[in-house]
């Protein structure tokens, strides 16, 4: 894959299952990605490294997924002037909800883009990094009208298949 234009973080490799749907999308879209392990807790030194030099890397936009206390998404938001969206995963007895708080709750001046709990918060975070990208990329906005067409086109069909019981 050529440069990488996503870094998608997260605070621990027990979130790569969650964190793979976000990797299917781009792939599927053929955007370049980097994948990282980076902790807001454990290594707040890496993560302020990392989100600081991305830019010059040629990273466009941040995704990061953690559970928990989900600092990681606020942490590289921080640092950073490119797009954040954070991705709470369910991690912990709280199922998730305490990331989903803990991502969304951003002080003002540092946004971050907050999706779903999970596995579908992974998968759209990644669709919204590539509209991001799409705005200065003729190729993927017509992927991404593509892609919109097969959602609705698979919504008409399951419509029909019902529709014949």
């Amino acid at each position: 894959m050529s440069q990488p234009l996503v870094a998608i973080l997260m605070g621990s490799d027990s979130d790569l299952p969650t964190m793979n749907s976000a990797v299917e999308i781009l792939k599927e879209f053929g955007v370049s990605y980097q994948l990282q392990v980076l902790s807001a807790h454990r290594s707040p030194y890496l993560v302020s490294e990392y989100a600081s030099s991305a830019s010059e890397k040629g990273i466009k936009v941040f995704i990061a997924g953690a559970g928990g206390a989900a600092h990681l998404a606020g942490v590289v938001a921080a640092h950073t002037i490119l797009p954040v969206i954070g991705v709470p995963i369910d991690s912990s007895p709280l199922n998730g909800l305490d990331a989903l708080l803990a991502t969304v709750q951003m002080p003002s001046g540092i946004p971050v883009a907050t999706v779903a709990i999970g596995k579908s918060g992974a998968k759209n975070a990644a669709i919204l990094a590539i509209q991001i990208l799409a705005l200065a990329d003729e190729n993927l906005r017509k992927k991404l009208l593509a892609f919109k067409i097969k959602l609705a086109d698979e919504v008409k069909a399951k419509n029909e298949k019902l529709n014949k019981i």
